[in-house]
């Protein structure tokens, strides 16, 4: 019997990617091109999805706190962002399971956004910031339809600012909304909006400010390595110390316990 794996690597365009626990979480388990083509299909039709870019911090806060787990747990797609969750991937039989980042999905997505002309609406994070992706994004992808860029308050939103927000991204035609106001914070915005948002909503979290130039990536190689954790840590140490702290010993905990359940299982039947 084929397994729903290879069935997706020979169809990229399947409305429902495949997805595998990882400590209590179902992750998206799809090529990075197919999983691509999947996001610009729902979004070229305007369909209301959400998805998660998912580290190990976000499937640890999912696995503590259920009402967040929840939030993951419906999201049309949770993506394999951190070298950690991909090697979890592989062991559960994706075996050629891509990372699929959330700095690479704005750029391939843009890409191929242009392409079909399929507009895309920034969301999120400071006016510094997205002009300086303004910028780049118009000398890269000069032909891709920019809805609208706005930054959004740090405090809740009125009910009448929140359905003044709606209007304005509907009334744009865009077909991707591209948010970055932090996890956990985004994840339950989109979550909050689904079928009221009608598009596709992706939150990238930390994405904006390294692709405008603010902050840097880590080198290809310290990626695959899944050190890249440890590359933010340094530009950010007050903010990320204690997240890290927390959440990556956590992680390696339940994903052994994970693993030694899964080869009990196996060898004992």
């Amino acid at each position: 019997m084929q397994s729903k794996t290879s069935v997706l690597e020979q169809n990229p365009i399947v409305k429902e990617p495949p997805r595998l626990d990882i400590i209590g979480s179902k992750v998206t388990a799809a090529p990075f091109d197919a999983l691509t083509d999947v996001i610009l299909d729902w979004a070229r039709q305007r369909l209301s999805k959400y998805i998660c870019v998912a580290n190990t911090h976000m499937l640890v806060e999912a696995h503590q706190r259920p009402s967040f787990g929840e939030i993951v747990q419906q999201a049309d797609v949770v993506t394999p962002d951190g070298m950690p969750l991909v090697w979890m991937l592989r062991l559960m039989g994706a075996k050629n399971q891509d990372r699929v980042a959330g700095l690479d999905l704005l750029q391939t997505l843009c890409h191929k956004a242009e392409k079909e002309k399929v507009s895309v609406y920034f969301l999120g994070s400071m006016d510094l910031i997205l002009q300086k992706m303004r910028s780049r994004l118009q000398s890269e992808y000069p032909d891709l339809v920019i809805a609208d860029m706005e930054p959004l308050p740090f405090r809740p939103l009125t009910l009448e600012e929140d359905k003044s927000l709606i209007q304005r991204v509907n009334g744009s035609g865009a077909g991707l909304v591209m948010i970055a106001l932090g996890c956990p914070k985004q994840e339950c915005w989109m979550a909050a909006h689904k079928d009221q948002i009608n598009a596709v909503m992706i939150g990238l979290g930390g994405a904006f400010p390294v692709y405008a130039g603010i902050q840097h990536r880590a080198k290809g190689w310290v990626r695959h390595m899944g050190m890249e954790w440890f590359y933010r840590l340094i530009q950010e140490p007050k903010r990320l110390w204690k997240r890290y702290a927390t959440s990556i010993p956590m992680f390696i905990y339940l994903a052994i316990k994970q693993i030694c359940y899964r080869c009990v299982s196996f060898v004992f039947g």
